[in-house]
């Protein structure tokens, strides 16, 4: 299949200008680099060389593929050199003016059919191809770090956009090895616009005193299937680089609270705890190994007391099971007796609000998350009220970590981690799709490549059931009397009858 661009310039040679150039080249591109730094094209082709010869060195590509490839990158030294290139592609600095500038540029050097694509990660397409002359040919090409291992790439239109020009960069990115995901031009677009919800909800909780970093990353971990806690993300993906991106869709969407920074990372990033760039995030770094607290001991529990479980407690047949598995002995009255551990099991709800309600003993409640099935889970985890006793909390904890799974306990809030993380993630996914920002099949994709979750949002929302997300929703948005948990319209209808029925539509 003949190459849709013969000719392609990348502006910027960091990084992400690099990895694009690498994937152009390997599709049979002729590849120009510029950079405005002195010497800095010449490094980065220096750099890109050295990947394409460890490549060869592993047998992933022929010495042939290596001298091809080689052969096919070239150095600019002014832009007037890109001329004759069908597509560039620009990856500098986050910084609209700058982009614009350089827009204007190109538009006097580049022919009338040549295609200018951004590789922002956050700033509006519109905004950018805005300073042009022609500004259908302008899109946006958002690849990911690192471009040759993070297949997936989003296409963007502004308002003047021609569809041509998308579907073109749509066609290139398949040629690349890449899958695009078509996206309107909006604060975030898909990848980063989805990835709110994993975050800043962590960091909320944090910052409620509700659990630490490691314990909040070992139950996303853990429960849901996570690859990294969100905790480790930042500090993967550095807080210079995460804490202005959620500024600046939470500005660009007029302060949305779903999207709400917060001042932990804002006083971080000025503390220059960065991540594992600079050996200091929100763990301490060790040879790029990250320095973990050790997990609380199973206490020792001599005398176990009788378990009683609430008439409202989520999934309660299936704890009922859990706890005759354990061994525990349960008592089936309709109230606890004095000496009973009480459980609830809430969804969105703190457990205080619950045991007064049901007017149950504070000092003897403790709550369970079962928004997950058990069997599915790797960790289980309780949550105390203020009132809880140390004995209580010590017996549920030595209890439930019986037949040796791990056991989290955390303190009183509404909604306990996992049904907070996972309830954003759907809410603010199912928003995007009721913006129309893009079609549910590709934010499944953009979020499953792009953010390596175990599943897409909306497969997500279907597992754990989008009644009981609407449910955790509802409760909190009571507990905290914030818009941040309001449901979005397009999940509260889809919510009785599954959300993959979005996976036919547009």
């Amino acid at each position: 299949m003949k190459i849709i661009y013969q000719s392609v310039a990348i502006v910027g040679s960091g990084a992400m200008g690099r990895g694009i150039a690498q994937i152009a080249a390997q599709a049979g591109s002729q590849v120009y680099l510029f950079d405005a730094k002195q010497g800095a094209a010449h490094s980065a082709r220096q750099e890109i060389g050295t990947q394409w010869e460890k490549l060869a060195a592993k047998g992933r590509i022929s010495p042939e593929q290596l001298t091809q490839y080689l052969s096919q990158l070239h150095v600019a030294e002014s832009l007037s050199e890109l001329a004759g290139c069908q597509l560039v592609i620009e990856a500098i600095v986050e910084n609209l003016e700058a982009k614009r500038a350089l827009f204007r540029e190109l538009e006097a050097v580049v022919g009338p059919e040549c295609v200018l694509a951004s590789n922002t990660s956050s700033l509006s397409i519109t905004a950018i191809a805005a300073a042009c002359a022609r500004p259908d040919r302008v899109a946006g090409y958002h690849f990911f770090n690192p471009v040759p291992l993070m297949k997936v790439v989003e296409v963007i239109a502004g308002l003047a956009t021609a569809q041509p020009t998308c579907s073109a960069l749509s066609d290139y990115a398949r040629q690349m090895g890449h899958t695009p995901v078509a996206a309107q031009d909006t604060p975030g677009f898909i990848v980063n616009h989805a990835g709110r919800g994993y975050g800043t909800e962590a960091l909320r909780i944090v910052s409620e005193g509700v659990a630490d970093f490691a314990t909040i990353d070992r139950i996303l971990k853990d429960q849901v299937g996570f690859k990294l806690g969100p905790f480790e993300l930042l500090d993967l993906t550095a807080l210079d680089v995460s804490h202005p991106v959620m500024e600046s869709i939470y500005r660009q969407y007029y302060e949305e609270a779903r999207y709400r920074p917060s001042v932990i990372t804002a006083q971080r990033l000025a503390g220059g705890m960065l991540g594992r760039k600079t050996g200091q995030g929100f763990y301490r770094y060790e040879g790029q190994q990250a320095q973990l607290p050790p997990e609380p001991p199973v206490p020792q529990v001599h005398e176990m007391p009788p378990v009683w479980v609430s008439s409202r407690a989520a999934r309660r047949a299936e704890l009922y099971q859990l706890l005759k598995d354990l061994g525990a002995t349960i008592e089936t009255g309709t109230s606890p007796s004095p000496q009973a551990l009480t459980l609830v099991a809430p969804l969105g709800f703190d457990v205080t609000t619950v045991a007064v309600v049901e007017r149950l003993d504070p000092s003897r409640t403790v709550g369970i998350d079962m928004l997950v099935d058990d069997a599915s889970t790797k960790r289980r985890v309780l949550a105390t009220n203020p009132a809880t006793r140390a004995d209580m909390r010590d017996a549920a904890h030595a209890l439930f970590a019986r037949d040796g799974k791990a056991v989290s306990v955390i303190r009183d809030s509404g909604g306990f981690v996992t049904q907070r993380v996972v309830a954003t993630i759907i809410n603010i996914a199912t928003d995007i799709c009721q913006q129309g920002i893009c079609s549910p099949r590709d934010l499944e994709l953009a979020v499953t490549l792009g953010l390596g979750y175990p599943m897409g949002p909306l497969a997500m929302g279907d597992r754990y059931g989008p009644t009981n997300v609407l449910e955790v929703l509802f409760n909190m948005q009571t507990v905290y009397g914030d818009q941040r948990y309001r449901p979005s319209p397009w999940l509260r209808r889809r919510g009785a009858i599954g959300l993959s029925l979005s996976h036919v539509e547009s």
